[in-house]
């Protein structure tokens, strides 16, 4: 009969074990999952400034009390509510047919640090895809490349899932931005 030392030693060994093995695989299998899909597009923000209206295609909607809804807040624009339609396309031609539009807001929503919180759509009726895909997240401007998160789409995009790698590729001043956006699909139905 064994003594209650080597019980418990065989315990102890097999919980390390358990614990040694486990400890890497989550992590592991999530560096070394493949996306099902990618996808690169570019959209374009012209935001109204009270003089492009026919060109506009972004608009503030809310600012705080010392701003106002045709010039972006300073202190990092802090405060302001942009709503937008921007005309999506597959290189950074502004003036390239556009494919879809990208429609939703941003929220400029830190005073001391140039960030914005994210919610929008793709929105595609082509001949190449149809349907929309949905993001969200926390935008820190300043970073070179930031992730959102892909929470779902419809139609060719039906229940996707996965990363949006935003980088701002071009902008003039505080009236145009050009974002290219590297989508990662991780579920695809």
């Amino acid at each position: 009969m064994a003594s209650k030392h080597e019980i418990s030693t065989l315990f102890v060994t097999i919980f390390l074990l358990l614990i040694l093995g486990s400890s890497g695989s989550p992590r592991k299998s999530m560096r070394s999952r493949r996306p099902c899909k990618e996808m690169v597009f570019y959209f374009h923000d012209i935001i109204y400034n009270g003089k492009n209206s026919k060109n506009a295609t972004s608009a503030i909607v809310g600012a705080p009390a010392w701003g106002n809804h045709t010039i972006l807040a300073k202190y990092n624009h802090f405060g302001n509510l942009v709503v937008f339609d921007d005309p999506i396309t597959l290189d950074n031609n502004l003036h390239s047919p556009p494919v879809g539009r990208a429609q939703g807001f941003y929220i400029y929503d830190q005073k001391d640090i140039f960030t914005a919180w994210l919610g929008f759509s793709f929105v595609f009726n082509s001949t190449a895809h149809k349907g929309s895909i949905n993001f969200a997240g926390a935008d820190p401007l300043m970073n070179k490349t930031r992730d959102i998160s892909v929470i779902g789409g419809t139609g060719d995009f039906f229940m996707t899932r996965g990363i949006a790698t935003i980088m701002t590729d071009s902008f003039e001043g505080e009236v145009y931005f050009r974002l290219r956006v590297d989508i990662k699909f991780y579920e695809c139905w």
